[in-house]
């Protein structure tokens, strides 16, 4: 089964949310105006008589290894622009080596060539003191700007041991957990290099499977990121996405979410299909939050006004504060 492309997945983990998979993977944003000019239904925060966007927890600077052009201090100022009230910066933890896929080896950004060892990348560690003394100067340089500490480990239930020393250093205001690595012949990859040896659907059931395993063996994080995470690089030559196709899946991750007390990200870098949030609520799913999963200050909070709106039509509110999680109204 043929990929989106050599090399996609760096592409669209890390580049900006204008991303061409929102379209090829069959995904329709939510109905509304554009990000800078939709009108927002319902309760929401003022500034100056200014509507606020939710809080963008799901963020990347220089600190994550795949920013390549990542600032925090940039996307600070960004923030300010954008009348943001709040943000997280969660960087990466990416325990899990990956076995490089084809002739993924020969087109990875020269930067991480150092990181490969025939065809393994084994991601770096988080400079952990590097990232607190950054955060610490941003937090002084933007006193009106909730900024809050964060990570994003990828299995954490495989590292258990790493995961939890990390947390117990860094102290984070945020921890989210994802999957971003599916088993095959020669070993665990990316997702989007599993779309070269399975069938698409294959792929998202593992990715699903895989998910509540991480759900149920590891507790230490309050939000699931990008559950929908597969379909940023779902192939170009096969039948479109349709989330309603996995609906069983999702509603079994969605359930084992919502038992074990944890909040739903709606992660807009393709965006988030409305229908999961409908299925998250149905499921008994208390909370939500928002991710730009930006690497670019420039993607900071893209789509939230659209994103938003869909929230709050699938029955999710405003906390008291601005920096608050989205709960069920």
């Amino acid at each position: 089964m043929a990929s989106s492309g050599p090399g996609c997945w760096w592409r669209s983990r890390s580049a900006s949310n204008d991303d061409p998979a929102a379209s090829s993977a069959g995904t329709a944003p939510s109905a509304g105006a554009s990000p800078r000019t939709a009108v927002l239904p319902g309760r929401h925060f003022q500034r100056e008589g200014r509507l606020l966007l939710p809080p963008d927890s799901h963020v990347h600077s220089q600190w994550s290894w795949d920013a390549l052009t990542g600032s925090m201090e940039q996307t600070c100022v960004r923030a300010v622009e954008l009348g943001l009230p709040s943000l997280a910066f969660t960087e990466h933890a990416d325990f899990t080596p990956w076995t490089l896929q084809g002739k993924d080896s020969e087109h990875i950004p020269t930067q991480w060539q150092p990181l490969v060892t025939g065809h393994v990348l084994t991601p770096p560690e988080l400079d952990l003191n590097g990232y607190l003394e950054c955060l610490k100067r941003c937090r002084e340089r933007f006193p009106t700007l909730h900024i809050s500490s964060g990570i994003e480990l990828s299995e954490p239930h495989w590292h258990d041991d790493r995961a939890s020393q990390l947390l117990a250093l860094g102290e984070f205001d945020r921890v989210l957990a994802s999957v971003h690595s599916v088993a095959v012949a020669d070993g665990l990859t990316e997702v989007s290099g599993a779309y070269r040896h399975r069938p698409p659907a294959e792929v998202v059931r593992e990715y699903l499977a895989e998910t509540i395993c991480m759900i149920e063996q590891f507790d230490a994080f309050e939000v699931l990121a990008h559950i929908d995470y597969p379909v940023r690089h779902w192939p170009t030559d096969a039948a479109p996405y349709e989330p309603h196709a996995f609906e069983d899946d999702y509603r079994n991750v969605l359930r084992a979410l919502a038992t074990a007390g944890k909040a739903l990200e709606v992660n807009t870098k393709v965006p988030l299909h409305p229908q999961i949030v409908q299925w998250w609520r149905q499921e008994g799913g208390e909370a939500i939050t928002f991710g730009s999963d930006a690497h670019d200050p420039a993607a900071l909070a893209n789509g939230f006004t659209d994103a938003a709106a869909m929230a709050e039509a699938g029955g999710f509110r405003p906390g008291r504060h601005p920096h608050d999680f989205w709960r069920r109204g």
